[in-house]
């Protein structure tokens, strides 16, 4: 896969002409300017190009992401990648995401877009976040051709719990070097838990729409073409994307799941390769000024595009709750990859702190009912206020 190899030359050259037009379609292996771009866990992408000396001639695309598929195991990742396609090409239409230039067995074309991810400090900044909360919105508000019962998450939970079973028996005194975290995730009744969560969440009544569920720093891009980080800063141009994991769920998830991502930079280069900053949780103000956005943007067809107090209220209830949710659906993630991933990353410390997160937190709503808008962390677990 490497773009120095004569073949995957070859492969990019003749999948730039298949799919693209005007200048594209005269282009050699010899032409193209081919670069690797650090991918995800089961994507390679490239950055393709025109040579200088073939620029466009009309509205062809200057350059282009070439996407290619690893490996696809099994009828449930097969019918995840027809389900992300859909996904991708429905939001490419409405200008949500990259535009899609092509789509072929084993990948697609897509726009490049001269852009760089967010940096976990900048989700609070006044002039981000509301932004972050409309394109959420536009989001949510999509009828996408797929089953509309929020299944995706329990599904999600219940596969990966039968998965990491199996993983703990057979890791359990042999892996030295995580032993502490292996027998403290052991030590739970994972399973029983997922059942009281599900009983719980379903009493918050959180409306199912069409959720990103990842709205994590990394996957939401800051135009940036031939303007300095501040020029950017000052007009900024908001672009989502991966939709690995798109599908109907709670709109309190994706919330809750965004505001949790205000703590935990991915950027550290130490083991366990992240941090987190609790005192960083989007404080009640920062919460309202997001949620106002997301409203206005939400009920902008309606008769009133203002939100009110009652409602806005109920999505502070939401986000307490599905804190939750994000703490145990990311923990088992974590816990899952930990055997099947070779990026390197604390896999088992982030499990750990994210299941410690989730038992502390769920101690203090149980003690603690009263609804509140600032969950902000005081001290190494998350905490709660109020």
């Amino acid at each position: 896969m490497s773009c120095d190899t004569l073949e995957m030359r070859e492969k990019a050259a003749r999948l730039c002409r298949d799919y693209l037009h005007g200048v594209w379609k005269h282009i050699t292996s010899k032409d193209i300017v081919l670069k690797r771009i650090s991918g995800g866990m089961s994507n390679y992408l490239y950055h393709v190009s025109l040579p200088v000396s073939m620029p466009p001639r009309a509205s062809e695309p200057a350059q282009v992401l070439l996407r290619l598929y690893g490996q696809i195991h099994g009828e449930h990742a097969l019918e995840g990648l027809i389900t992300e396609s859909v996904i991708f090409t429905l939001l490419s239409e409405r200008r949500l995401g990259p535009k899609l230039h092509g789509i072929f067995p084993g990948g697609r074309l897509e726009e490049y877009i001269p852009a760089r991810a967010l940096k976990t400090k900048e989700l609070s900044d006044p002039r981000l976040s509301p932004l972050i909360a409309e394109k959420m919105a536009l989001i949510h508000k999509m009828n996408v051709p797929i089953s509309k019962e929020p299944r995706w998450l329990w599904d999600t939970i219940n596969r990966w719990l039968q998965n990491m079973e199996t993983d703990m028996s057979e890791l359990q005194g042999g892996d030295i070097e995580n032993k502490k975290c292996i027998d403290k995730l052991s030590s739970y009744n994972l399973r029983e838990e997922a059942q009281w969560l599900r009983k719980f969440l379903c009493q918050v009544q959180s409306p199912v729409v069409f959720c990103h569920n990842d709205m994590q720093e990394g996957n939401i891009l800051l135009h940036c073409d031939n303007m300095t980080d501040q020029q950017a800063l000052n007009d900024p141009r908001l672009v989502i994307i991966d939709f690995e994991y798109c599908s109907y769920n709670y709109r309190g998830f994706d919330i809750a799941n965004h505001f949790l991502e205000w703590t935990y930079d991915y950027t550290y280069e130490r083991h366990p390769f992240y941090s987190v900053e609790y005192s960083r949780y989007p404080s009640k103000e920062q919460q309202l000024l997001f949620i106002r956005s997301y409203l206005r943007t939400y009920r902008r067809d309606k008769q009133s595009s203002q939100g009110s107090a009652d409602e806005e209220n109920m999505l502070l209830k939401e986000i307490k709750a599905f804190t939750l949710a994000s703490h145990f659906f990311w923990g088992l993630w974590s816990a899952v990859n930990a055997r099947l991933s070779q990026i390197p990353f604390g896999y088992w410390d982030y499990a750990t702190d994210r299941l410690e997160s989730y038992f502390y937190l769920k101690n203090k709503l149980l003690h603690n009912p009263t609804p509140s808008g600032d969950l902000r962390v005081k001290r190494k677990i998350t905490d709660l206020e109020g």
